[in-house]
């Protein structure tokens, strides 16, 4: 009997991610994540705050996310995610403007998300702000998460 193939990493998406794939700053590693996602490397996780943020997106953005309903999985905006974004806003991790971003976090954590994946260098991919999620989790009960850009993940010999 052969031995089970390893489960996909569940990896959560930010909307940047999806923007990225338009951006000349961030396109390469972009649609290589997704490329890897369609490849079957990575289970693609969202929740329906990109869904929301995306419907401001340009046409080809949303076009690019309504063609992986597919290959993601939507984790629903429970109250537990509601709970752990809000004691990131009390622990000062982010500040009540960028809930949505805390919300990003939250939803990715409580989902059993293994990374979740961004380009928001400001509040989400920042080794002090990582470093706090993820001491709130603890304290929370929840694993650590990781927290990474997209060049962080993508296998670079597929993306060649």
């Amino acid at each position: 009997m052969s031995p089970e193939p390893p489960e996909m990493l569940r990896v959560y998406a930010d909307t940047s991610v999806f923007g990225g794939c338009f951006d000349p700053e961030f396109q390469k590693a972009s649609n290589a994540f997704i490329a890897q996602v369609r490849a079957g490397r990575f289970r693609l996780v969202v929740s329906p705050i990109v869904e929301d943020e995306l419907r401001a997106a340009p046409p080809p953005v949303r076009q690019l996310f309504a063609d992986l309903a597919g290959y993601a999985e939507t984790a629903d905006v429970l109250p537990a995610a509601q709970e752990l974004a809000q004691r990131y806003l009390d622990r000062g991790i982010v500040g009540d403007r960028w809930w949505p971003d805390a919300l990003h976090v939250a939803c990715a954590v409580v989902a059993g998300c293994s990374i979740l994946l961004s380009w928001n260098f400001r509040h989400i991919v920042h080794c002090d702000k990582i470093h706090l999620y993820n001491a709130v989790n603890q304290q929370a009960g929840y694993s650590d998460l990781a927290i990474h850009s997209p060049p962080e993940v993508i296998d670079h010999e597929e993306a060649l």
